[in-house]
């Protein structure tokens, strides 16, 4: 190899290393010029996943999860719940016309609405790690995920009102008497069903299998007032309730 050739690849080799060493979260800026730090960037990109423009993501991006770990775990995070659930009791109170008659309902999702998974993923770097759905399962299966006290603060609440409450979570069938021990072992009873994903609606997608119970229910009569979930596929789709409700979770994102 010639001196000029050896030249050229060692000018090449310092300019992907530059471009490299510039690619780093910490140096860059946004259009207007401002400089971003990382808690920036990780706070815009958890905002980014509330708001839905972020949509899809298989893992929490890795500069980031340890900021999201900060967060699930923070006074913020409770905070943010608490304020969603007021505005459930407030709608609840205001603008539910309900009839009593045995018809009116509520819907839950289960993992990180009524029972919190962030236990299990404090062990995955909050996201950070691809789900393994296997260990997942077996975590699931040990009925031991804590309560998330604001939402059975408005569990309660929907129960006194003499709501039909119905749980559909995308969890699998299998995980049935687990998931109900799990879930009367923090004093959450008295739903009306637990809906969970049968053999044939893993088939299809969350929201897709969601909705179509939820057609059931309307076929049956029931007038859903509410949903209230962490994921997006939850509380979309059509039929819909009357108002739903989004709680923050940014450590994974199911479709």
């Amino acid at each position: 190899m010639g001196r000029s050739q050896i030249l050229l690849l060692c000018s090449l080799s310092l300019c992907l290393s530059i471009a490299v060493a510039d690619w780093n979260i910490l140096n860059q800026r946004t259009k207007n010029g401002l400089q971003i730090s990382l808690r920036n960037y990780c706070e815009s990109w958890r905002m980014n996943v509330e708001l839905h423009n972020i949509r899809g993501f298989e893992v929490v991006p890795e500069e980031c999860a340890s900021y999201i770990g900060k967060y699930v775990t923070s006074t913020q995070y409770k905070v943010d719940s608490e304020r969603a659930i007021e505005e459930c009791i407030v709608f609840l109170s205001t603008s539910c016309n309900l009839k009593k008659d045995g018809k009116d309902a509520w819907i839950f999702d289960i993992d990180d609405t009524l029972l919190s998974t962030v236990p299990f993923y404090k062990k995955h770097h909050y996201g950070g790690d691809k789900l393994n759905m296997t260990s997942f399962e077996e975590w699931q299966s040990e009925s031991k995920a804590p309560v998330l006290d604001h939402s059975l603060r408005l569990f309660n609440e929907l129960k006194s009102r003499g709501l039909q409450i119905f749980l559909i979570s995308s969890r699998r069938e299998h995980l049935r008497s687990e998931t109900t021990k799990n879930l009367l072992s923090v004093d959450i009873h008295g739903w009306t069903n637990l809906i969970l994903r049968s053999h044939e609606d893993e088939l299809s997608s969350v929201q897709d299998y969601k909705t179509k119970a939820r057609k059931e229910l309307i076929n049956k009569g029931y007038r859903i007032w509410g949903i209230v979930g962490d994921q997006y596929s939850s509380i979309e789709g059509i039929p819909n309730a009357k108002r739903t409700f989004k709680l923050p979770n940014p450590m994974y994102h199911v479709c």
